[in-house]
């Protein structure tokens, strides 16, 4: 009987499943490719051969206030890694150059001490300036411009007084903006929250371009690519980690073309082909992405693609914070008529965009193609406030698979990692 590691929370779990039940276990190429050089050695190598700019040294002369934008506790950029290679680098050319780092929370909750020592190490925790963004704070916000869609591009103000703005990130495919990293750092990640409200409208969530894998035409990514270039987000490191968070690949230089060549190599490696089933378990990939319910719905977007209209999809993710969102949560617990709740959201102004709203619609529409058994560590009544069914092993969960569907034989496809793969 095939033994099966799935990530969940720092941990996998072991599961076995017999042979004749599975249909396919989609791994991308991703998953066996293997980097010529070390972690350090790669991000050194794309900071020294930037992509359509200068070195980073040669534009930090003469420049005074440096702002590095930096992703928050929920995501997993080895920042130990790519942050002190940056540091370095700009103190090459400006020794005297003051530096901040600017965590991008978007609409996150605040990142803790212990999170931000956990992210940089203690080193940069006593060396250098954190600031950690609030979409909320009006008195760090600035209104730079109107956004192609016609929303107020609203953003953290020392990303606009600064001589010279840089980002770090990581890019993985992303359910609804195509791809993550590069101008995602401004939109959302330093943006105020009716900046966001408004990109993430209902229109746009339910447009057919925005999904995994796409840039070309899609409008979510029209948006976030004009308000870096707006705000002068002038050179970006980002990089392509492996399941265990380690640097795989790395691109440096213009926050639309190097994130353009990160994208093609994610292309190369991430694709898979659909294999339909009538359950299909998927994951978030483990910590930090597992970390609640509202981020385990990317890892349901994989699935999605390949259950059969009116399967199983089984979800593992730990959820040890619980549903992650107030408002996806509350959505859910007090409308139980998915239909319903849909039409309500397509039929929401983008002005009048609610917090967690493109979540929820995300999640509405693979509710309605598709039960979900939960496995996590979330308790009971909050998943079944969310429309799923809870169990607290994968055995169970298929077991009570098999109980939805009326037989004991259902073919199952398995998505090791949701959030590293496109399922086409």
């Amino acid at each position: 009987m095939p033994n099966v590691k799935l990530p969940y929370g720092k941990e996998y779990l072991d599961v076995e499943i017999p042979e004749e039940r599975i249909n396919a276990i989609l791994v991308s190429d991703l998953h066996h490719y293997k980097p010529e050089l070390g972690q350090e050695e790669l991000v050194q190598k794309a900071i020294e051969n930037p992509i359509g700019t200068p070195r980073l040294k040669e534009m930090a002369k003469g420049k005074n206030k440096i702002v590095i934008i930096s992703s928050d506790h929920t995501r997993p950029v080895p920042s130990k890694v790519i942050m002190p290679l940056m540091l370095a680098e700009i103190r090459k050319g400006n020794p005297d150059a003051d530096i901040t780092i600017l965590i991008s929370t978007g609409c996150h909750r605040e990142t803790t001490k212990d999170e931000l020592e956990a992210k940089f190490g203690s080193e940069i925790i006593a060396n250098e300036k954190i600031y950690v963004h609030d979409c909320d704070d009006e008195s760090m916000l600035i209104n730079i411009g109107v956004l192609p869609s016609g929303g107020l591009l609203i953003i953290n103000k020392l990303a606009i007084e600064a001589d010279l703005l840089i980002s770090e990130g990581f890019i993985e495919p992303h359910f609804f903006a195509g791809f993550s990293g590069g101008r995602k750092s401004v939109l959302p990640g330093i943006a105020s929250r009716a900046t966001v409200m408004y990109n993430h409208n209902a229109e746009f969530i339910d447009n057919k371009k925005s999904r995994t894998g796409i840039i070309e035409g899609n409008p979510i990514h029209k948006d976030m690519l004009y308000a870096a270039r707006t705000a002068r987000l002038d050179f970006i490191v980002n990089v392509v980690i492996n399941s265990e968070k380690e640097v795989m690949y790395a691109v440096a230089g213009d926050c639309d073309l190097a994130h353009i060549e990160g994208c093609k190599f994610l292309n190369s490696q991430c694709k898979v082909n659909s294999v339909p089933s009538d359950i299909v378990i998927s994951t978030n990939g483990g910590y930090p992405l597992d970390q609640n319910i509202y981020q385990a719905v990317k890892g349901m977007t994989a699935a999605e693609v390949t259950v059969n209209n009116g399967g199983v999809i089984i979800m593992i993710a730990k959820s040890n914070d619980g549903h992650g969102g107030e408002h996806f949560y509350k959505s859910f617990r007090e409308e139980k008529d998915i239909d319903k709740m849909m039409s309500e959201f397509l039929a929401t102004l983008s002005e009048n965009t609610i917090p967690d709203q493109w979540q929820s619609q995300i999640f509405a529409r693979v509710l309605k193609k598709a039960k979900v058994v939960y496995v996590s560590d979330a308790p009971d009544d909050m998943v079944s406030d969310l429309h799923m069914i809870p169990a607290h092993s994968v055995e169970e969960a298929i077991a009570k698979a098999d109980e939805i569907l009326g037989r004991k034989n259902s073919k199952i496809t398995i998505i090791p990692d949701g959030v590293s793969v496109m399922v086409i």
